[in-house]
């Protein structure tokens, strides 16, 4: 873990392509599993709730309590066997297209002699004119009385703000010892800024967050050249995954590492949308491509890298929800071996998010309207 968040200097980051992993091969393209059918799944399916539009969610250890976000700004405490309560505090954001609130994620941190959760932000933020661009904040979570957000630190805000309401990625991962949050900010759907050292489009950067008053003010960026990250996740041995879409095919699967540059939009393993074509990644050696590309697409829309012990088997891979594929797509990532699709579940639905609870059971978030919150456990044979 040392290696990846310390080991980075200035000259590093603004030739992000020349630290990149040499490799004139292209990258494995995801060969299809037999689709399996819920009904044929390992797993039983439960609906445990309801909400309008949610991005993300994530339990807050050791209690029987989970935040779940709306898109059009609701941050929601959800209590295993009780009521779904809003809570208050949370910051103004601009909702639209891609645009709302976003990612959420929680620690637990010592204040007072207790621990206390803290819980950590991102959404889209209206600029001058006609521009946004995604932010993130922290705040601790008080549940005494009404649930509500004190004390909320705006730590990043993404530079330049632009027009559209895409691709703002915002998505977050905590290091394996907490010291540190990686954040992943979107192209926003302007591609050439995804090559720009000095601007915040199309990376990932890193905050140290030891300090229980304040984030570092240093931010280190980490990897450039991405589009739009929707997963983000570490494995047992410490290395960062990256999920990102790719255009008209292309979907991406990165091991991530410093002052690596993944090529967007020099390089992708698709072609735009309007069929004009990009050069594939072999054609360019010094940039560092996916560990796994797809296409067709599955439209990822979130990632965890299982832990748990109800699905043993499944330990130490990669847990994706599909918008596109409608379902669950679990991916092998052992050792330093090419990654590998292993198994595609079709679920019939649109995933936006997935997170896996300290139980080892599996939690899924519908995506749209009157999306369910879906409980995977195993199924009785």
């Amino acid at each position: 873990m040392k290696r990846l968040t310390h080991a980075l200097s200035p000259l590093a980051l603004l030739l992000a392509s020349c630290g990149a992993p040499a490799s004139g091969d292209s990258p494995p393209a995801a060969a299809t599993p037999a689709v399996v059918p819920q009904a044929e799944a390992p797993f039983t399916v439960t609906e445990i709730a309801r909400f309008e539009e949610p991005w993300a969610m994530a339990f807050l250890p050791g209690t029987p309590l989970a935040l779940v976000t709306e898109r059009k700004g609701r941050l929601l405490l959800w209590e295993e066997g009780g009521e779904v309560r809003e809570v208050t505090g949370v910051p103004p954001m601009d909702y639209g297209g891609q645009g709302g609130l976003g990612d959420v994620a929680v620690r637990m941190v010592t204040q007072g002699g207790a621990p206390r959760p803290m819980v950590y932000l991102s959404w889209a933020e209206a600029g001058a004119g006609d521009t946004r661009g995604a932010a993130a904040g922290r705040a601790w979570l008080a549940l005494d009385g009404q649930p509500r957000l004190e004390g909320l630190d705006v730590f990043w805000r993404q530079s330049p703000k632009v027009t559209g309401r895409g691709h703002y990625s915002h998505r977050f991962a905590f290091s394996p010892d907490g010291a540190e949050l990686f954040l992943a900010s979107g192209d926003r759907q302007k591609m050439a800024p995804a090559q720009d050292p000095a601007s915040d489009l199309g990376k990932i950067f890193r905050f140290g967050i030891g300090n229980p008053d304040r984030v570092t003010d240093a931010r280190v960026t980490v990897s450039m050249g991405h589009r739009n990250m929707l997963g983000l996740a570490f494995d047992a041995q410490g290395r960062l995954w990256a999920l990102e879409h790719g255009p008209r095919g292309g979907d991406e699967l990165n091991l991530v590492r410093q002052g690596a540059n993944y090529g967007w939009p020099l390089v992708s393993q698709g072609d735009h949308y309007d069929g004009r074509a990009i050069p594939r990644h072999a054609t360019r050696p010094d940039l560092a491509p996916p560990a796994l590309s797809w296409n067709p697409v599955i439209a990822p829309g979130g990632m965890v890298i299982y832990r748990g012990d109800l699905f043993p088997q499944w330990r130490g891979q990669a847990l994706i929800a599909a918008l596109g594929a409608q379902g669950l797509v679990r991916v092998a990532i052992e050792g330093d071996t090419p990654a590998r699709e292993v198994a595609r579940y079709d679920l019939g639905t649109r995933i936006r998010a997935i997170a896996e609870r300290e139980d080892g059971s599996i939690w899924l978030l519908e995506d749209g309207p009157g999306a369910r919150l879906l409980r995977l456990t195993p199924r009785e044979r």
